[in-house]
C-alpha cells in the first residue's frame, strides 16, 4: 500500500541529508499517516480511512462530512 493521504493526497517527498562537510545523500520525507475509523451519521456507517495527521486536524475544525465533500471536489475521492 502507497504511504498517501486519503483525503489530501499527501505524499512522501524526496531531499538531501546533508552532513557536516556538506556531503548529500538522498532521503525521503515520508508522511505522518494514521489509520483512524470515522462515523458518518449521514450515511449510518463507519469508514476507515488513512489520513496525514494535518488533515485529522482539519477533520476536527470542519468535520468528516465537510472534508470528504472537499475531497472529493479536489479530485483525490472518486
Amino acid at each position: 500500500m502507497s504511504r498517501v493521504c486519503e483525503l489530501t493526497g499527501k505524499k512522501a517527498m524526496v531531499g538531501n541529508n546533508v552532513s557536516h562537510a556538506k556531503n548529500r545523500t538522498k532521503r525521503r520525507f515520508e508522511v505522518n499517516l494514521i489509520k483512524k475509523r470515522f462515523y458518518l451519521p449521514e450515511e449510518d456507517k463507519w469508514v476507515t480511512l488513512k489520513v496525514s495527521t494535518s488533515a485529522l486536524k482539519t477533520i476536527n475544525k470542519i468535520g468528516i462530512a465537510a472534508s470528504i465533500k472537499r475531497a472529493k471536489a479536489n479530485g483525490f475521492i472518486k
